[in-house]
């Protein structure tokens, strides 16, 4: 295809300031052909036939980076260009349309988003431009952060969250030996702290029911819940998967095999239906506790494949050397496999911690309302019909930012325990 083009010759860095000037020249022609059209609505290559042009920006486009093209050119930043995005001739058509799409699509989006949108007034009538009516969300702030929970006790949420983002920094600046005192209080005493605080019935504090939780502080509560308690059970269910003891492994086994054969939609309604119906007479069990469960032992099963996955790849000679030294089977994993193979693992395990929290919306076919439920509730009141659009983007918008911080952390985990093998 490139050996038809031979209107300047082939491109090299002896004629660097000949096909440099080109081909800056004829993307540039496919670049601002595309914006005008987009933009303005202008053709400047009207007065071309239209089957050609339909394509004279991509004709354009692909010429110029032809002429760009040139290896080994001395010029830095055109190498890396080349390299990266213009390697051959697939790789620069599908930087033009990438780029074409990005043109066309992307001020459309800023419009909406932000330009033309309405983000002052207090009811829907404010609501006047095309944009995205952001008065939506600014009303109804307070229920998606908090559900239904009462106005007057807030503070008690917001203590909960702050006393945890405090510890959790505290992890960080703290010495090392006080570290492991302070992840026992977080993992065991705090999640106690935290439900007494919030459901109350204790120490003088109003008692509120589990249904008026909500919003994004729900979804952040069940998350937390069902991490901590995940872990340990997948790891456990890995452990006894590669047991020698028959009842152990197929226990184990089936465990894994019927939660991960499951959808969670489908567990969370058992959960809310199914599983009181065999409750004895008298006993009860909140609907939020049997959520929690219910997502923590699904989850489990899948963190139990990836711990799994980490045990098998580390070699028969760890198990003997620990063995050689009169370890036991406890102290065999917890001091040299488990540490070991967990390394190996974290991208893994970050996984399922995304996935967990990207699946809390699903807890909306039980009646719990957390962000994506109080937008839906939203979205249904007569005074805000026709804005769920809004609400979306902007659970969209926040989860986003939860699962890219927990990726970023996970990475930077990575890159801290990284050992050459």
């Amino acid at each position: 295809m490139i050996k038809n083009i031979k209107f300047l010759g082939k491109p090299s860095k002896e004629k660097f300031s000949l096909f440099v000037p080109m081909g800056i020249l004829l993307l540039s022609i496919g670049l601002i052909d595309v914006i005008f059209n987009t933009l303005f609505e202008t053709n400047i290559t009207s007065f071309l036939p239209r089957w050609l042009n339909y394509f004279t920006p991509l004709i354009f486009g692909f010429l110029g980076l032809y002429y760009l093209r040139i290896e080994f050119s001395g010029n830095k930043m055109l190498d890396k260009i080349n390299i990266n995005i213009n390697s051959n001739w697939f790789n620069s058509i599908l930087t033009l349309l990438i780029i074409f799409v990005l043109i066309q699509n992307v001020p459309p989006l800023l419009n909406w988003l932000i330009f033309d949108a309405n983000f002052a007034g207090t009811t829907k009538e404010d609501c006047t431009d095309s944009g995205a009516c952001w008065i939506f969300i600014k009303i109804w702030f307070p229920r998606l952060m908090y559900g239904l929970y009462p106005s007057t006790e807030l503070w008690r949420v917001n203590t909960s969250f702050i006393m945890l983002i405090t510890l959790v920094v505290a992890l960080f600046y703290i010495p090392v030996k006080l570290k492991k005192y302070l992840i026992i209080f977080l993992i065991f005493v705090f999640p106690l702290i935290m439900f007494n605080l919030i459901h109350g019935g204790n120490f003088g504090l109003e008692w509120v029911e589990t249904a008026a939780w909500g919003g994004l502080s729900l979804t952040f509560i069940i998350s937390i819940f069902a991490l901590i308690l995940c872990f340990p059970i997948g790891m456990f269910l890995a452990l006894g998967r590669r047991s020698t003891a028959p009842v152990t492994r197929y226990s184990s086994i089936g465990f894994i095999e019927f939660w991960r054969g499951v959808p969670l939609i489908t567990v969370l309604f058992m959960a809310s239906v199914m599983f009181p119906m065999f409750l004895p007479d008298g006993v009860y069990m909140d609907k939020l506790f049997r959520v929690i469960i219910a997502i923590t032992l699904f989850e489990a099963a899948y963190m139990a494949e990836v711990i799994r996955g980490g045990l098998q790849a580390l070699p028969r000679g760890q198990y003997d050397a620990a063995k050689s030294l009169g370890m036991g089977y406890w102290r065999l994993h917890l001091l040299v496999i488990l540490p070991q193979a967990l390394k190996l693992v974290i991208p893994g395990i970050a996984n399922t911690f995304l996935a967990l929290v990207k699946d809390t919306p699903l807890i909306l076919v039980v009646g719990l309302l957390e962000l994506v439920g109080m937008i839906d509730m939203a979205k249904t009141n007569p005074d805000w019909l026709g804005f769920a659009t809004e609400g979306y983007v902007f659970a969209g918008v926040l989860f986003w930012i939860i699962c890219y911080n927990m990726s970023r952390y996970s990475q930077r985990l990575e890159i801290k325990y990284k050992t050459d093998r």
